[in-house]
């Protein structure tokens, strides 16, 4: 991975990441090849904060069903990265 931007795909919006951003905590969608020093080394150059932890998770994607056809298909699976800070913000949502 050369990019960072290419690293980072998208902050995850749920009522769980809002929740864990009080407490310095952000939650990402990263591409799949990535590892946790390049999350690290990404995060710090894109938003020049100082990275305490990186976790990693791998959701499969779910299996659905079309109403009409009946067809079996199913989500994209993603990798996701929790990133806890050291101290700072990121700006995600600005106004």
């Amino acid at each position: 991975m050369k990019d960072p931007r290419d690293i980072i795909i998208a902050p995850i919006v749920s009522e769980k990441s809002y929740a864990l951003i009080e407490a310095g905590v952000y939650t990402f969608e990263v591409h799949k090849a990535a590892s946790k020093p390049e999350i690290r080394d990404a995060v710090e150059s894109i938003w020049g904060v100082e990275v305490l932890k990186v976790n990693t998770l791998n959701r499969k994607g779910k299996r659905k069903r079309t109403r009409g056809t009946n067809r079996a298909g199913q989500k994209p699976s993603q990798k996701r990265a929790i990133v806890t800070l050291a101290a700072g913000e990121i700006p995600l949502f600005e106004n």
